[in-house]
């Protein structure tokens, strides 16, 4: 699999979203909030994922725009960790990754901290199967 972050990769659909944050699980790994569920896609891909930037924390466009560059690019290098585990139980999921913090941390922080939360995020998908 290519380490590419593709359109079908990415959560688009207003439905799901909604339906995400309405019934979805959350845990916070600072600085991210997580919020997901299982769900059944349309595509290959086994987790399509939102990335968010909250706009009443870093009111300049160019800000935000600088972390979500840095929570993709980190996201695309080390997605192949979450990809494995959900290709090997069969399952696919659906995500969204909000950037908590109030601070702009620099690339190597965000990476390891998105390493991380995709070993949580297993381990709670583990949870849930039971």
């Amino acid at each position: 699999m290519t380490a590419r972050f593709s359109k079908e990769e990415r959560l688009c659909s207003h439905l799901l979203i909604s339906r995400l944050f309405a019934k979805g699980h959350t845990f916070h790994l600072k600085p991210f909030r997580i919020t997901w569920m299982r769900q059944t896609l349309e595509v290959s891909s086994p987790a399509q994922v939102l990335m968010s930037t909250p706009k009443y924390i870093f009111r300049k466009a160019v800000q935000r725009n600088l972390i979500l560059r840095r929570m993709k690019e980190a996201y695309r290098v080390n997605k192949q960790l979450l990809y494995n585990d959900l290709s090997g139980r069969g399952t696919q999921i659906v995500f969204c990754m909000t950037y908590t913090a109030k601070e702009i941390v620099d690339y190597h922080h965000i990476e390891a901290k998105i390493i991380l939360l995709l070993q949580r995020l297993i381990e709670e998908n583990e949870k849930v199967t039971g």
